[in-house]
């Protein structure tokens, strides 16, 4: 290839060697002029369709069911398409009733076909109406696209239903239709329909971390995104732990043992994971055999539960895990001090005959006095039971096939921080000092601030993950790894302290709060957000930030929008403890082709009551922006791709008419 290219050095002046190359890697897959052409107008006809809707969802924190829903219902966007076709056409019972079907087309067809009587006649009516929802979702797509979103095994049938229904091929529509339910495909065919167009609401979906911890079922969650079309993550910190964890880093192990513990969700540990906790628990019995450990008790167990021999195990093991985790946490921290966080060095600052901590110069009496594992004189230090307890817990998690494979999809589909069509999307903050300029944080002896500093910590999580088994300098990384969890200064976090002993062992609320990062008061400043959109390469005038972490108090009159509508605060608390704080349970910002709109979310039931009571989330929808003229393709991220591409195409057309390239087909 390039001894052709030397061959006529009259092309020196048009064409670079790497562009020639380039060009001919492109022909292998456009060989004639004809495909280049057609392609060239393919992709121009594609800028100018109406971009996709995407959906922004935060902190889901375990909550499968509720999760599961929104995605289903397209956070409203189903019922949506079926008043815009049937707004007079159908009763508000029949609309429900096909609304449920879409979401859970499998669960619905079983209570439906046990009860109807007339089962083909209630067929032939259901399946035309889920052609003609079916149409409206599709309608912006390239047909292309839509084929591509069908479900293999119907797409020639949906296609033809889609596309070719008019007044001279009624009798062959209608005989499709006729045979589908003839060969006993009906209901094969409705529960592909209705994926069908849950797919097509939904042509991209941003999850705005934390999507572990509190609640019982993060497996699930992960199996789903990891199964979706289109979509993208921007780490929490609570996620960055689970990863952390299954990098094999102790401490992060034994962070994320401990909440487990204390939201009584070890079950997704042992069944979920397969995470082997009989160690735990015969440690924990036989340490902590005469204490009662009752500050330890798994949060909001009933009190009927409370002396129940499951409730009384789980608190002992709570414990002892959680003053593991203190030991291992300071084993980095004072191999660390660039850090900064001797402050959370407390086990040193614990007088252990009087049973008080000093903390900020005030000695405040602990409320549990019983610490059978530490040596007053070196109270970090591992006992051999520790050792071997916390070696064997690591083992397990390095070798849970289905968690490894989920933290691979959190690092393949997931970053620290997401640019994406003039949006800034991140979980935590962007650290910022009490000037409020961006704050330098020393990684490895050198400082970084602002896009280069999430972009060093993501670097940084992703280096120690890929060399998790390699016992040699990378694991500083593993040490910044962990950081990010809980530093004073990490992107994903925000606060000057993570204060868990004070929550456990003392009754000082103000030993307890934790002060909150200069960015939480300035990010309602429209400047401040500005500057930072400015820092990661947006244009400030036209773009967004889309926050999470922290949950906004509707109850209590707080808004989403931030800073003049340049910041959304989108955490409503879709897990329900902390649904008591927010007062709703979870938002959806759902960016269209004509405008940002907000979507709030009451508490979902339950998925029960959704499947036969047909009680969907009721959820209120809020404008934020509408953009003056239509938003398309091509002013998208997608549409720079593609207009790179027809450039690309141009060239290899130019070069193919000046014979500079062989056309490698005579087709």
């Amino acid at each position: 290839m390039v001894l052709d290219y030397e061959r006529n050095q009259s092309l020196r002046n048009d064409y670079s060697v790497d562009e020639f190359k380039h060009l001919n890697l492109l022909a292998e897959k456009f060989p004639t002029v004809q495909s280049v052409c057609s392609e060239i107008i393919n992709l121009e006809s594609i800028l100018n369709l109406p971009k996709g809707t995407e959906h922004f969802l935060t902190d889901i924190h375990g909550a499968y069911e509720t999760f599961s829903h929104v995605l289903r219902n397209a956070s409203g966007m189903v019922r949506k398409k079926i008043d815009a076709v049937y707004q007079y056409a159908l009763d508000e019972k029949t609309k429900r009733q096909l609304a449920t079907l879409i979401y859970y087309p499998e669960e619905k067809l079983e209570i439906i076909t046990k009860e109807e009587s007339d089962l083909e006649g209630w067929y032939a009516v259901t399946l035309l109406r889920l052609i003609e929802v079916a149409k409206v979702s599709a309608d912006k797509y390239t047909r292309s696209k839509v084929r591509k979103a069908m479900p293999e095994d119907f797409a020639y049938i949906i296609d033809e239903l889609l596309n070719e229904r008019n007044a001279k091929k009624e009798q062959y529509y209608n005989s499709i239709i006729r045979s589908i339910i003839d060969v006993d495909r009906a209901n094969s065919f409705i529960i592909a329909i209705s994926k069908f167009i849950q797919r097509l609401l939904i042509d991209r979906l941003h999850i705005i971390g934390d999507i572990f911890d509190r609640g019982p079922h993060a497996d699930k969650v992960m199996d789903v995104i990891q199964n979706h079309h289109s979509v993208d993550i921007q780490w929490g910190n609570h996620d960055i732990l689970w990863m952390a964890a299954a990098t094999g880093i102790r401490a992060s192990i034994a962070g994320v043992i401990r909440i487990s513990a204390r939201y009584d969700n070890l079950a997704t540990l042992e069944d979920a994971y397969g995470i082997n906790l009989l160690p735990l628990a015969t440690f924990a019995l036989k340490t902590y055999a005469d204490d009662p450990c009752d500050a330890f008790m798994p949060i909001n167990t009933p009190s009927e539960n409370r002396s129940s021999t499951q409730a009384k195990l789980t608190s002992k093991m709570h414990k002892a895990i959680m003053i593991l985790e203190m030991k291992l946490n300071g084993e980095i921290i004072r191999q660390n001090p660039e850090m900064c966080m001797d402050d959370r060095l407390l086990l040193d600052k614990i007088d252990y005959e009087k049973g008080t901590v000093t903390i900020d110069g005030r000695e405040l009496e602990l409320t549990d006095k019983n610490f059978p594992t530490i040596d007053p004189k070196n109270p970090y230090a591992l006992t051999p039971e520790e050792k071997d307890l916390a070696e064997k817990l690591r083992f397990s998690f390095l070798n849970s096939e289905r968690l490894q494979r989920h933290v691979k999809t959190l690092f393949s589909k997931g970053s620290t921080f997401l640019t994406y069509n003039s949006n800034l999307l991140y979980h935590g903050c962007i650290p910022l000092d009490d000037k409020g300029d961006f704050k330098e944080v020393t990684i490895h002896g050198k400082k970084y601030k602002g896009k280069e500093l999430c972009e060093q910590f993501d670097l940084v999580s992703r280096r120690a993950y890929y060399n998790r088994e390699r016992q040699d300098k990378r694991s500083r990384d593993r040490d910044y790894m962990w950081y990010l969890w809980s530093g004073a200064d990490s992107p994903l976090f925000g606060k000057k302290k993570m204060a868990t002993f004070e929550r456990y062992f003392l009754n000082d609320k103000d030993a307890q709060y934790e002060a909150s990062n200069r960015y939480y008061k300035l990010r309602d400043d429209k400047e401040t957000c500005m500057r930072i959109l400015e820092e990661f390469g947006l244009d400030p005038e036209k773009s967004h930030i889309i926050n999470g972490h922290v949950p906004v108090k509707v109850g209590k009159g707080e808004s989403p929008v931030k800073a003049d509508g340049k910041l959304f605060v989108i955490d409503g608390g879709m897990s329900k403890p902390y649904q008591k704080v927010t007062g709703i349970a979870g938002y959806t910002l759902i960016y269209d082709s004509y405008s940002l709109i907000l979507a709030e979310h009451a508490p979902f039931e339950s998925r029960r009551n959704a499947i036969q009571e047909e009680i969907d989330i009721v959820s209120t929808r809020s404008m934020l922006e509408r953009a003056t003229d239509r938003i398309l393709v091509g002013d998208t991220d997608n549409g720079i791709d593609i207009k790179n591409q027809i450039q690309d195409l141009n060239r290899l057309l130019e070069a193919y008419r000046k014979g500079v390239v062989k056309v490698k087909s005579v087709k």
